[in-house]
Parts: C-alpha cells; sequence; structure tokens
C-alpha cells in the first residue's frame, strides 16, 4: 500500500473514531487510547517513518474484538489498517 493510501486510510479511521459517541466504559477507553495511537500514525506518516509500536497493533486487535457488533464501520477501517500496517 502507498504511503498516501496509508496515510488515508488512517485519517479515515481518525475521523471515524471522532464520530463514535455510543460506547460503554471500556470502549470509551479503547477509543481514547486508539485517539492517541492515530495522532502518534499520522505524525509519523508525515516524516514517512511508519513502523508501529506493539502496544499499538495489541490496541487495535482489542478495538476490533470489542467494537466488532457494535461499530461495524469502525472495525472495517481497522483492520484495513492493521492489514496494511502488517504490509509494510
Amino acid at each position: 500500500m502507498e504511503d498516501q493510501e496509508l496515510r488515508k486510510l488512517i485519517e479515515q479511521l481518525h475521523a471515524d473514531i471522532q464520530n463514535t459517541h455510543s460506547v460503554d466504559k471500556k470502549g470509551q477507553e479503547l477509543l481514547t487510547h486508539l485517539e492517541s495511537d492515530i495522532q502518534e500514525l499520522l505524525a509519523r506518516a508525515e516524516v514517512n517513518a511508519v513502523p508501529v509500536h506493539p502496544s499499538t497493533i495489541q490496541r487495535m486487535q482489542e478495538g476490533l474484538s470489542h467494537f466488532e457488533a457494535t461499530h461495524p464501520a469502525l472495525t472495517s477501517l481497522l483492520s484495513r489498517l492493521l492489514e496494511s500496517l502488517s504490509n509494510v
């Protein structure tokens, strides 16, 4: 995946997280951490330094599991981002 496509995917996920409001306490915690991770990924993408810390990947995987039934769009974006990051 090209850098521009990866950045676009990260930005889509960022927007989706911003628009996700109806979540439980655990979901809100995950979203807060994911938002921080997304900001870091966006900053790294600007300087072409995409390597991702394992804890970021783990939080994304937790988000996938947690939001799978309740927020399918968010889950889809997380899945695509995880797949893209694993291919980098």
